[in-house]
């Protein structure tokens, strides 16, 4: 869809810009990408997103929609005869969709970023465990949400949960490589390792995902201590 009014406010290598990215590409949305320079903040990002002063931001007709779920659910309600819904259509389905997001951002990636800032091997493992355990939950709710279909909603496109836990692929793979261990492995997470291959894959992704080497590299800067 052509428009000439939609910006987004963002890095590369943010798994929250890329939730907004992926969305904006599901509905076919053509948009300005406005990329911050890694350690400073444009008087425009402080201007659209006073309160938090964080990527990303979506700016459509002039106005300023922030915070990357609420951004996804926005585009998703904004175009809504355009592309797949993102969120589920029953009610039911939408709540848990949204519990598991949250779940997503305040417990698994919390730990998952942890294994970046431990402290020694014995912080870094007790993260491990932790990641492991959470990512072994997501595996049970994918089977519960998906139903025997492709993706988390149930269907055989890209929905709302898939787009909020899929956009931490690239940093998982880097994670992965630091702590020198596999959290989607097919015999424990079979079923989120296969999903995975299928999200990587799918044309409104496999454009935007950042390469490893350069994602790699990347948090090498942000985290000093993976240089040791």
């Amino acid at each position: 869809m052509a428009t000439d009014d939609v910006k987004l406010i963002g890095s590369w290598a943010s798994v929250f810009v890329m939730r907004a990215r992926i969305a904006l590409h599901l509905k076919s949305i053509s948009y300005e990408f406005l990329q911050e320079t890694f350690g400073s903040k444009s008087e425009l990002l402080l201007k659209s997103n006073p309160v938090h002063k964080k990527i990303p931001v979506l700016i459509h007709a002039d106005k300023p929609v922030c915070e990357s779920n609420i951004i996804v659910q926005y585009i998703d309600e904004a175009w809504n005869s355009s592309g797949p819904s993102i969120l589920p259509s029953h009610p039911y389905d939408k709540a848990i969709a949204r519990f598991w997001a949250a779940y997503i951002d305040d417990k698994w990636f919390i730990s998952l970023r942890s294994i970046l800032t431990s402290q020694g091997e014995e912080e870094k493992k007790t993260a491990i465990a932790e990641v492991e355990e959470s990512t072994e939950l997501l595996e049970k709710a994918f089977v519960d949400c998906s139903k025997g279909k492709p993706f988390f909603n149930g269907t055989d496109h890209i929905g709302y949960l898939d787009i909020a836990l899929g956009s931490f692929l690239g940093w998982l793979r880097v994670v992965e490589l630091d702590a020198g261990h596999k959290f989607l492995d097919e015999s424990k997470t079979p079923s989120l390792s296969k999903w995975a291959e299928r999200f990587c894959n799918d044309p409104a992704v496999k454009p935007i995902m950042p390469e490893i080497t350069k994602l790699d590299e990347f948090a090498r800067k942000v985290f000093p201590r993976q240089q040791s």
